[in-house]
């Protein structure tokens, strides 16, 4: 017999994914990956607001993870554009080479 899934399993994913994310945000020196790093971040918080919306049983968590996804868009979207621009005065995408806005 398999057992149910409960809000524990939910906060384990969300802490690993929050995990991976830190680690991609902390420890890569590519901008690209630095971006998908941080939407693993958000999309960790979207579960919990989602495990603690079914555990409560409000929608007030799942109305709020729409937000964030919509949020999250619109930052992938200003972020590779900015992205974009700068490789186009820089062919490198590394984020310690990107001196751009140094005075």
């Amino acid at each position: 017999m398999l057992h149910p899934i409960t809000t524990v399993h939910y906060l384990v994913l969300s802490a690993a994914l929050l995990a991976i994310g830190t680690l991609g945000v902390l420890a890569r020196r590519n901008i690209v990956v630095v971006l998908m790093s941080i939407e693993l971040i958000l999309n960790a918080v979207n579960i919990n607001l989602i495990a603690f919306s079914r555990h409560f049983g409000h929608t007030t968590g799942q109305i709020f993870a729409i937000f964030v996804i919509t949020v999250a868009v619109a930052e992938a979207a200003v972020g590779l554009g900015i992205l974009i621009a700068l490789f186009r005065n820089r062919p490198t995408v590394q984020a310690d080479e990107i001196e751009l806005l140094k005075w």
